[in-house]
């Protein structure tokens, strides 16, 4: 299924609004407030102190985990954590430029968005059909999907944390942050040198350290338990072709209602949830 034209339709309403001069901040809240209805849900004395108490630092559960507590243990720090000599390069490979791109040129690099040695590969989803990872720096993130061959592969198209300059990634309310719910896709080489794409829909965020498990729910019946490592998660869905509303081109497009996504604590308790989260493009906030 192809998703150029879509996205660059998405792209252009998007170019076309951040061109207009607004209030930055007024249209951060904006944004957060169209696309999320949160649901905050009663903490406890205790809970309410956890929470004000990762203000303060960058509060995170080391290890990695899809659900339930086991195997996660809250720690706080204030940087992010190395990568291994592997992960190192994987994300050389996603950001062959350099560092991240513009997103409507993928060898357009895009300075101001650091280099491809200030980010990290936080968390990363496998499955059967390969994998895609959140990797990100102080500022900000870009997803990898890695594709065969390498030049097919998503372009490495930054947003920032808290989606404004110059990026505040410990600052967000509340247990949950959902940072993108977007797609991704994968293409590989066949042996005929013919190119088969798959689509995923791709929800990424950060967590405090009382969440032990993420649950999204995709609207449309399925449900999925994120990976969760070092206060960041990730989980994807394979997406699903719908004919095009208007019966244009293309005559497919890929299925995006709005998920809800949910915070558990250690007793399987819901810590927060964020309902309607609506599908769009990487590079909020950014201009690119």
């Amino acid at each position: 299924m192809t998703l150029d034209e879509q996205r660059i339709s998405a792209e252009l309403r998007r170019m076309a609004d951040e061109a207009r001069p607004v209030d930055a901040l007024a249209c951060a809240a904006r944004a957060r407030a169209g696309s999320t209805r949160r649901r905050r849900l009663s903490l406890s004395v205790a809970g309410l102190a956890a929470a004000a108490s990762v203000i303060a630092a960058v509060t995170v559960a080391t290890g990695a985990t899809g659900a339930g507590p086991d195997g996660v243990t809250a720690a706080e720090v204030d940087r992010l954590p190395d990568n291994t000599p592997e992960q190192a390069r994987a994300v050389r490979a996603c950001m062959p430029q350099g560092g991240p791109v513009h997103s409507m040129d993928g060898r357009r690099r895009i300075p101001e968005h650091g280099a491809v040695e200030d980010f990290r590969l936080l968390v990363e989803y496998r499955d059967e059909g390969g994998s895609t990872a959140l990797v990100g720096s102080r500022a900000g993130f870009v997803l990898c999907t890695p594709s065969t061959p390498e030049e097919l592969a998503e372009r490495a198209v930054f947003t920032y944390w808290g989606f404004k300059a110059p990026g505040n990634m410990r600052g967000f309310p509340g247990a949950l942050q959902v940072d993108a719910y977007t797609s991704q896709s994968r293409y590989e080489e066949e042996r005929d040198k013919a190119t088969r794409d798959q689509t995923y829909r791709v929800v990424v965020g950060r967590v405090t350290a009382d969440v032990r498990r993420v649950e999204i729910d995709w609207a449309d019946g399925r449900r999925t338990d994120a990976r969760i490592a070092d206060g960041f998660f990730i989980a994807r869905v394979l997406g699903k072709p719908v004919p095009s509303p208007d019966g244009g081109k293309p005559s497919t497009v890929l299925d995006s209602p709005p998920v809800t996504v949910t915070a558990y604590g250690p007793q399987n308790q819901v810590l927060e949830q964020v309902t309607d989260e609506a599908y769009g493009p990487l590079g909020r906030g950014t201009g690119y």
